[in-house]
Order: C-alpha cells, then sequence, then structure tokens
C-alpha cells in the first residue's frame, strides 16, 4: 500500500520531486500513511481534526510534501516569526487575526473567487486543547465560497492521515456541524478526540 494516495486531475499541485521525497521519508520514518482518496475538485474546504498536538503539522505538512500538493493553511499569525514565517508563508500558511474573523472570512472567500484551483485547509477546533464547540469560520468560508468541505482526520492509534467524505453546505449551520462532528466521532488524535 503507498504511503500517499494520488492526486486527480484538477488538484493544485506544486513542489519538487525532492520535495515528494522528503515528505515521503518524513511519513516512513513516522510510521504514518494516509489513507483514502482525495475528490477531484479544483476547490474546496479542508478541515483537519483532532488537533490536539503540535506534532499535527509536522505530520500534515509531511504529507503535504508527499503528495506534491499546494494547499494553503490557516494558522495563527503568532507563529509567523523570523525565521519561521517565511518559511510558513512558503509552504502556504496564512497568517490569521483571530480577534477579527469577519475580515479573514472575507478575504478568504475572494481568494477562492479569483483562484482557478484553490485548496484551503483549517483546523475547525482552533486550538489544540479540548473544545467543546469548533470554531464556524471553516463553514462560512464553504458557504460564502459556494465549495464543499473535506474531513481530514489524524488517527494516531494508527498513525493514519484519512481522507474522508466531502460535504456540502446547506443553509443550517447546526445541522452541517452535527453531522460533520459525527464523523470525527472514532478518530483520535494524540492526545484526544474530538467530542
Amino acid at each position: 500500500m503507498p504511503r500517499v494516495p494520488g492526486l486527480p486531475p484538477n488538484a493544485p499541485r506544486t513542489g519538487t520531486a525532492f520535495g515528494r521525497w522528503f515528505g515521503r521519508v518524513v511519513l516512513a520514518a513516522g510510521g504514518w500513511r494516509m489513507r483514502g482518496e482525495f475528490p477531484d475538485l479544483p476547490k474546496m474546504v479542508i478541515i483537519a481534526a483532532p488537533h490536539s498536538s503540535g506534532w499535527d503539522a509536522v505530520w500534515g505538512l509531511a504529507a503535504k510534501l508527499a503528495l506534491g500538493l499546494r494547499v494553503s493553511f490557516m494558522a495563527k499569525r503568532e507563529l509567523f516569526w523570523w525565521p519561521l514565517g517565511p518559511l510558513l508563508r512558503l509552504l502556504g500558511g496564512v497568517p490569521t487575526d483571530r480577534s477579527g474573523p469577519r475580515g479573514v472570512v472575507g478575504g478568504i472567500v475572494q481568494r477562492f473567487t479569483s483562484e482557478a484551483k484553490f485548496w484551503l485547509a483549517i483546523a475547525p477546533e482552533g486550538t489544540r486543547r479540548r473544545v467543546e464547540k469548533w470554531k464556524s469560520g471553516f463553514w462560512h468560508v464553504a458557504e460564502g465560497a459556494g465549495v464543499p468541505v473535506l474531513c481530514v482526520y489524524f488517527h494516531y492509534p494508527e498513525k493514519v492521515i484519512g481522507i474522508g467524505p466531502a460535504f456540502d453546505t446547506t443553509s443550517d449551520l447546526g445541522a452541517d456541524m452535527g453531522r460533520i462532528r459525527e464523523f470525527y466521532r472514532p478518530w483520535q488524535g494524540k492526545f484526544r478526540g474530538t467530542v
């Protein structure tokens, strides 16, 4: 079984042969593999959970490199200090000011409108701590841009990064969050699950 799946034709691509090799080496060294297939869509919001450890970023970035996938990701602006900031931007990082989420959503929706292919990854928990309520920014972005939400999970007991189903949003935020949270119920992060 390959450690990473192939990318469909509409997936945004980037990277080099060295980057793909390096990403696979990192995943293999950690004993990680990927499970599932990406939908053949040029635009989507990808949510990743459970997010309970800084190691999630290591394995997620290794998978991104291994795939040769151009996916942007949102991260708190406090992480974008020198010399980490330029590296995060190079890898697709978008700094966010969590005190003003409305402007962030509008700016990201605009990127979906202006780019032919754009995949955006967000950790809906918004923190590594256990939370009872997820942040709804990813839903507002997907709804505003008219794109689906793809569920990706970290399952530490099996060292799997899994690609789940893509959900189309409805006008009912509560119902959409309920069915997405239900999908994540079986998966366990490094220190906890999502529910």
